[in-house]
């Protein structure tokens, strides 16, 4: 069970890598479009805002991401989990490569979904926890754009005396206290989310004791984790960034600043109550939201049709591959 204990904490820890890598940027792609920040200054805040947000949430999302499904036990268990994760690297790598930005949180669900399911079917799921996953799906998809839009145009209101230059200083000092909230609400949704796998995967390995009800993670968990995704974050994302911040849609500093706020403020509060969340869908439908708020016209349906195709193509097609991979490793250990 060692080997198969190492592989399996090595895909996790290339899952958090990779979610660093094309997750976090949706992230901070608001404050790049905006010109507040130069990518660069705008990569390092998300790392280091991701970094603290990994430490300080709380561990409800990742109870819940845990507990989705019945993974089984031994090295049926690990295996799971391994296919789950490498159905997550392969899915996310892929769409990096054409520039789509995808969610890492639901291939991490719909991964553990179809590995679970080549275990016992659909009993293998946890209908509480996949209860919470449709609401976050609602939140992520409905209340951010709807809240995006109405913050955007209560903003609007409320400064339209306001010169614009002064405008325009005021919400890039807001801009940066938005984004570095933005980051910090994805370490602590995303980070919760692969932490809790990796504790699981450890609980059955037998590294850690097993826990009771409420997930116990240890420091040095979440340091890996948040120095995995820091890196991911600093070391990739800028293609991400350019199609989330400038080819779907142009926003202006007030409007960055709304979408950042909607996005955010989403985020931290599902997480207080363990809904796992989607950075991508939350931050794009935000965006999408603020830019609406000025006309339909404003945001490039096109580029939003390839994300709402990546996003509905993500669940099938990483339950499918986590359950071939499961299916497949089983046969060979």
């Amino acid at each position: 069970m060692s080997i198969i204990l190492a592989v399996t904490l090595l895909l996790v820890c290339a899952s958090i890598f990779v979610n660093g890598w094309t997750d976090a940027p949706n992230a901070i792609a608001t404050v790049v479009s905006t010109r507040v920040l130069h990518p660069r200054a705008a990569i390092l805040l998300g790392a280091v805002m991701n970094f603290f947000g990994v430490f300080l949430m709380g561990t409800a999302v990742a109870t819940t991401t845990a507990s989705i499904v019945s993974i089984g036990s031994g090295s049926d268990a690990l295996v799971t989990l391994a296919a789950a994760q490498l159905s997550i690297v392969l899915w996310a790598v892929g769409a990096w490569r054409f520039g789509i930005p995808t969610s890492e949180s639901h291939a991490l669900i719909a991964g553990l979904m179809g590995a679970g399911m080549s275990l016992s079917g659909f009993s293998a799921f946890n209908m509480d926890s996949v209860y919470k996953v449709l609401i976050g799906l609602f939140i992520s998809s409905v209340i951010g754009f709807t809240l995006s839009l109405v913050f955007t145009k209560i903003i609007k209101h409320s400064f339209r005396n306001m010169k614009r230059r002064s405008a325009n200083r005021f919400f890039s000092i807001g801009q940066i206290a938005s984004a570095s909230l933005m980051a910090f609400s994805h370490g602590a949704q995303d980070g919760q989310k692969f932490m809790g796998i990796m504790v699981l995967a450890l609980v059955v390995g037998g590294i850690l004791p097993n826990y009771q009800g409420v997930m116990v993670i240890p420091v040095w968990v979440m340091l890996i984790a948040s120095i995995l995704m820091a890196i991911g974050t600093s070391i990739g994302g800028y293609r991400i960034i350019k199609t989330m911040g400038m080819d779907m849609v142009s926003l202006q500093k007030y409007q960055g600043f709304a979408a950042e706020l909607a996005a955010s403020g989403s985020m931290l509060v599902a997480t207080l109550f363990g809904i796992p969340l989607s950075t991508t869908n939350t931050k794009g439908t935000a965006m999408m939201g603020a830019g609406a708020a000025e006309g339909l016209h404003k945001v490039n349906w096109d580029i939003a049709k390839e994300m709402f195709t990546a996003w509905i193509l993500t669940f099938p097609a990483c339950m499918i591959l986590a359950y071939i991979f499961a299916i497949v490793f089983r046969s060979l250990i």
